[in-house]
Order: structure tokens, then sequence, then C-alpha cells
């Protein structure tokens, strides 16, 4: 069976010996951007390019503010602040995720608390998220917050996240959240061009962010966005991303303890040269997923497909092996043969910073870790 699979992924990326699991792909205005960014010499944090990628982005996920960031980890503790997470704080997430979410949490020296998610979309259960804050929290009117009633501290955000590309059932999981006073970050970090019910993902909770690193489907580099409907905290994120710096011609003035996290000009062109191609990308991305699955049916192979009422962007293929050894052998076999491949990120609850984080029964993330791999999904020409 290995073998075959192996046949399969060849058959998609033909005459490459090393087929890596995703690399970018330039092929429009990428070095035409670059070239006028640096012949302007405004390669920081100012310039035309900035502006431009945020209202670029802004248009295409149908959001009203975007502010461009630095990387996606910068967006997240950014949005974490933005909606008033403090020290001492919790805030739910899933643990299967990018280490990023949780660290982004630790930053605002808040703690984790790992929820489950659904087989069928890799995403935080609402089921899951009801059953714990009905069980286990109960409302602090003098501060007017959930409070977790197993930890005694506030629950002051929860983070969802679009795995691999593939929107959760957002929508209720916002429902869920908001009769309980508990505000929403969508952790869109790899869901840029994904759509859920015909709306993009990262519009449904009270910020969305994205990541726009090397590995995504468009790239600057690094580089990430934070959407939101709200003026307000639009005006305040980018404040806070511009060090705090009070507008003036010569004068350095900063009200409050800020972050050098906005995108700098040079990155923000490169963004816009791939924003230009991006319904190209995914156009390219949902066919190569069709053809993967159309193979994989062929050797009962479980390729991984879009949720119900979802339009995936699949950023990252991903099988589902029947076993965690099967997996070990799996991957080394590929990898051995020149075809890059890798598991699951490892639970955040196991990870040892997180251990002491509390966690609810954990038997669908754990069950997925064991057996998901991630295949090659580059585009090629």
């Amino acid at each position: 069976m290995f073998e075959k699979i192996v046949n399969i992924i060849r058959n998609q990326y033909s005459g490459q010996k090393q087929i890596p699991l995703h690399e970018p792909y330039f092929n429009g205005n990428e070095k035409d951007y670059l070239l006028k960014c640096i012949d302007s010499t405004f390669v920081s944090s100012v310039g035309k390019y900035v502006n431009k990628i945020e209202d670029d982005f802004a248009e295409f996920v149908g959001a009203k503010y975007a502010v461009a960031t630095v990387n996606g980890t910068a967006a997240l503790h950014i949005a974490l602040l933005l909606v008033g997470v403090n020290p001492g704080d919790d805030v739910i997430i899933q643990p299967l995720t990018f280490v990023a979410t949780a660290n982004s949490i630790a930053y605002c020296g808040a703690m984790p608390v790992f929820i489950d998610v659904d087989r069928n979309t890799l995403g935080l259960s609402p089921e899951k998220l009801e059953d714990f804050l009905k069980k286990h929290t109960e409302w602090n009117s003098s501060i007017s917050k959930q409070i977790n009633k197993l930890t005694t501290r506030p629950i002051s955000a929860c983070i969802p996240m679009h795995t691999f590309g593939h929107p959760t059932r957002i929508d209720e999981i916002v429902d869920i959240c908001n009769k309980y006073h508990i505000p929403v970050i969508e952790d869109s970090a790899e869901s840029v061009g994904s759509f859920y019910k015909n709306k993009h993902t990262g519009t449904f909770g009270d910020i969305g962010i994205f990541s726009l690193n090397g590995n995504k489907i468009i790239t600057c580099g690094g580089g990430g966005i934070i959407v939101t409907d709200d003026e307000k905290i639009a005006k305040k994120a980018k404040h806070l991303t511009t060090t705090a710096k009070i507008p003036h011609k010569w004068e350095y003035k900063h009200d409050v303890v800020g972050y050098n996290y906005r995108m700098p000009n040079i990155n923000a062109a490169l963004a816009c040269a791939q924003m230009e191609q991006l319904e190209e990308f995914i156009k390219f991305k949902r066919n190569l997923a069709h053809k993967y699955k159309k193979s994989f049916d062929t050797i009962n192979v479980n390729f991984f497909s879009e949720p119900e009422n979802a339009r995936s962007n699949y950023w990252l293929n991903a099988i589902i092996l029947n076993s965690n050894e099967e997996r070990e052998k799996f991957l080394e076999y590929t990898n051995n043969k020149g075809i890059q491949t890798r598991p699951a990120w490892t639970l955040m609850n196991k990870l040892e910073m997180f251990k002491a984080c509390l966690s609810e029964n954990l038997d669908n993330a754990e069950w997925l870790a064991d057996r998901i791999v991630n295949i090659p999904s580059s585009i090629t020409t």
C-alpha cells in the first residue's frame, strides 16, 4: 500500500526526484513589486504596499478592516490583548494546533484550557465546548466574565482553529461563546481562501488572524493579518503594532506599552503580488485534492476531505492511516523515498510547557494525532 501511495503522489509531481511538503510559488508580479519597493526606499513598516495588502485582504475576506503584522503569531498575541486577556486568565483552545496558538496565550501570562476536536472537521468541537461551559463555569457579575470553576480563573477568550485550511463549525462555536460572553478569536492562519457557509473564515468571531508564512497558500516570507469589523479594535490593533507611537512629524511619544509588529513594506510588496494570484492558487489546490481523493479511494486510503458546508483551500492535504504504528512506518518509508511527509503536531497538552494546563477528555484529538499524515501539497506549473 505504501508504494501505491508513493506512486499517487509522484503522479502529481512528475519529474521531481525530491518532493517537498509545501513550497512557495512565485509566478506573478513579485519581482516587479519588490524592485519598486526597493527603489522607493520605503522598505520598513511604512509604505504603499502595507496599505494595499490591508485593503486587498479586507476586501477579499469580506471584513471591514485589516491590519498587517510581521507574522501570524504576532497577530494572535495582539488579538488576545485586544479582547482583554490578562495575566492569570484562561483561554480555551484545541490541543490539535500549531504551537503559536498556545504560545501567544503564554505571552499574555494566561493559561490555555484544552477542549477536544471533532474528527470530521479537525477543529474545536461545539458540543464538547458547550458541555464544558455548562458543567464547569459560572458567571461572575462583579468582573463581567465567565469563571472556570476548576481553576477559579476568568475565561477571557476562545480560539478555534481552521486546521489545515478546513473550516470548523465556527458559527456554532461563536453562538455558544456569545451565550457565555466569551470573545472569539479565529485562528485562520492556515485558511486564507477557505469559506464556511459562503462566508470567509476569520470573519465570524470578534477578531480573525491569518498567516502569510513561507509555507502558506500565499506568502510574503513572514507576515500576518488581523481582521475585524470593529473600527475601535482595528485602530487599537494598528496603534499597538506600531509601538504605540503617537503620530507626530518628529517627536517620539508613546502612550502605552506597544509592539514592533507591523509588516514591513518589502514583505507587503510580495504579499500584494501573491494576493493577485490567490484565486488561481485555490483552484489548483482544490483540483489537486480532487485528484488525490479519487486515487486514494481506489486503494481504500482515507483522504481527509472538506467538512460539510465548507469550501476549503486544502492548504495541506492529509490522509488518515489505521494506527500510530502504521503512521510511523509510512513516515519513514516516504521520507526515505524522497517524499516529504509529516505527522500532525504534537498535541499541545503533551508539550512540556503546557502539561500542567487543564485538559478535558481529548479522545478525538489523540486518535487523530496518532493517524494523520500530511502529504505534498505544493502548487506546480
